[in-house]
């Protein structure tokens, strides 16, 4: 089917931390292969798998030293192979992450660019002159922290790195490095990838003229964390000339049949904005995704904000919708604060998930109700972390091994030492101990996800939200003559509503809900999706 992704399902892997085979600590392909019936009986429909390329790891992967072979670390190009040929046999197909933005400082190409000013890629990165003081040329920050340009002695100018400074950023401005990155694409889609996963897709150009940012004020008037988001970053990323390579990569994949993209919009100030502009129309992006649900906030308009800001902007674009990943604290533990159990808040954030338009990601452990894990500083290996602590503890927390038998050593991760830790409370949600439980969140993800899978109008049906008033969160999905109200309690505190239809019923997975006529009471955490007769969506309103 060509638009596949559209409703979707896709489970991230994390490579480092999934199943360790060859017994170093560190996750790899082969462990990956191994466990990719656990995947498939979720019912996901593909696996977007974080960089397994080449890299001298000093981000974990994201710094790229060669965009066409496999690390070591993880495997050869002979295991990618077969994990591959495995996925499709098991019905997944496979999202391979692409780091296009900026590569490692030991990729031959930035070897060759510092070398002087004339060689043959003397411009495939940023390059740029010292003001007359000595100082750079502007006031960009790196994400990581400190000024976002690095001086080289070799060329006697500065380099631009938005992330670590052994990142630089290429220069999308010179048409031979989109090209030789093109190229790159082009050589995983002919060996078989359904796809990509664009890591800072709206970070590829800079301002040409390289001017400087404006200040961003900040709402307490404290001066942020991260000194980055005390800027609007009008010059540094989200450029206009992005749309054009934008069509670039389309039009590469269209060559393809069944191949989809989705890209990662780094921006904390205007991204659904941002997703809406790289995914309307047929000619750009399939789909995207920001952080606004990556976030601590847990209310019904938060929700609803993005997702009717998405269509409203994008009619005929397409979002991607996910709560956890490998760069944010995982979400159950990021609303712990909401009241409920662990458990309960999980098994509400798929229920709500799936009731989502669009295509929805699943981060690995997600299904298990994992929470983030508490690591001490010497622990640690996430640059963020290390620069930030303790305010800012990093991405660690959630990158800990996946935990697949409960009482094994490293809860059958690894034989050997971890590369991050496997501490109790997550060993304890381990996957064989909540096969053994048939009201585990295991068991609420696959029947959550089953549901999606059955229904045409979760799939597919366009979103009509209620106004059920706070902490209630309520919309309809509606396609042709079939519809679902979805109705979710996102409390601690019961609810009281009222559905009034002809012969409203429950329907699907619910939790904490009862309905006695058109009395419906969700206790905390409750959800319920419901459908009347004659297809006609049922009102919902508030008791007082």
């Amino acid at each position: 089917m060509r638009d596949w992704w559209r409703g979707a399902v896709v489970y991230q892997i994390y490579p480092r931390s999934f199943q360790d085979d060859s017994g170093d600590g560190i996750g790899d392909l082969a462990g990956i292969t191994r466990r990719l019936d656990h995947v498939a009986g979720l019912g996901v429909d593909a696996i977007w798998l974080s960089p397994i390329f080449t890299s001298p790891m000093a981000d974990m992967g994201y710094d790229v030293s060669d965009y066409t072979d496999i690390d070591p670390l993880f495997g050869t190009l002979a295991a990618f192979d077969a994990l591959v040929a495995r996925a499709h046999e098991l019905g997944l197909r496979v999202i391979l992450d692409q780091v296009l933005s900026h590569t490692s400082d030991k990729h031959p190409w930035f070897s060759a660019s510092r070398a002087d000013r004339t060689n043959a890629r003397a411009d495939w990165y940023v390059w740029a002159d010292p003001q007359a003081d000595g100082t750079p040329p502007n006031n960009w920050p790196s994400v990581f922290g400190g000024t976002a340009w690095e001086w080289d002695t070799r060329r006697r100018q500065y380099y631009l790195h938005n992330f670590l400074t052994s990142q630089p950023d290429l220069n999308f401005h010179c048409t031979e490095v989109q090209d030789a990155l093109l190229e790159t694409m082009r050589f995983w889609l002919e060996r078989g990838v359904d796809g990509f996963r664009l890591d800072t897709v709206n970070f590829y150009f800079h301002d040409a003229k390289l001017r400087s940012n404006p200040a961003w004020p900040q709402k307490d008037g404290r001066p942020a964390i991260n000194p980055y988001e005390m800027q609007n970053h009008l010059y540094s990323k989200t450029q206009p000339e992005n749309i054009a390579f934008l069509k670039r990569m389309r039009a590469l994949l269209e060559r393809y049949e069944g191949r989809a993209m989705v890209g990662e919009v780094g921006e904390s100030q205007r991204a659904v904005a941002v997703m809406a502009e790289y995914t309307k129309g047929t000619d750009r992006l399939h789909m995207a995704y920001s952080f606004d649900m990556l976030g601590p906030e847990f209310t019904a308009a938060h929700f609803r904000k993005c997702l009717e800001g998405f269509f409203t902007g994008a009619p005929d674009g397409w979002p991607w919708w996910s709560f956890s990943n490998h760069d944010v604290i995982r979400h159950v533990t990021r609303w712990a604060a909401h009241g409920e159990t662990t458990d309960a808040v999980a098994k509400l954030a798929i229920a709500m998930l799936v009731g989502f338009e669009g295509t929805i990601g699943l981060y690995q452990g997600e299904e298990l109700g994992q929470t983030e894990t508490e690591l001490s500083y010497y622990e640690l290996t996430d640059p963020p972390g290390l620069k930030f602590w303790p305010e800012n503890k990093g991405r660690d927390g959630c990158r800990t091994p996946m935990v697949w038998e409960g009482r094994a050593p490293n809860a059958g991760f690894s034989t050997a030492k971890p590369w991050l830790p496997v501490k109790a409370p997550q060993a304890a949600r381990a996957v064989d101990l909540q096969e053994a439980q048939p009201g585990s969140v295991l068991h609420a993800y696959r029947a959550a996800l089953a549901f999606r899978a059955g229904s045409e109008v979760l799939r597919a049906g366009r979103m009509l939200f209620v106004d059920a008033g706070e902490p209630v969160l309520a919309f309809h999905r509606v396609l042709g003559d079939a519809a679902l109200t979805c109705v979710f309690n996102l409390s601690a505190k019961p609810v009281a509503l009222t559905l009034t239809g002809a012969a409203v019923r429950a329907v699907g997975p619910s939790a904490a809900m009862t309905l006695n006529g058109g009395a419906l009471v969700l206790g905390p955490s409750g959800y319920g999706y419901f459908s009347s007769s004659g297809g006609v969506v049922p009102g919902v309103t508030r008791q007082s």
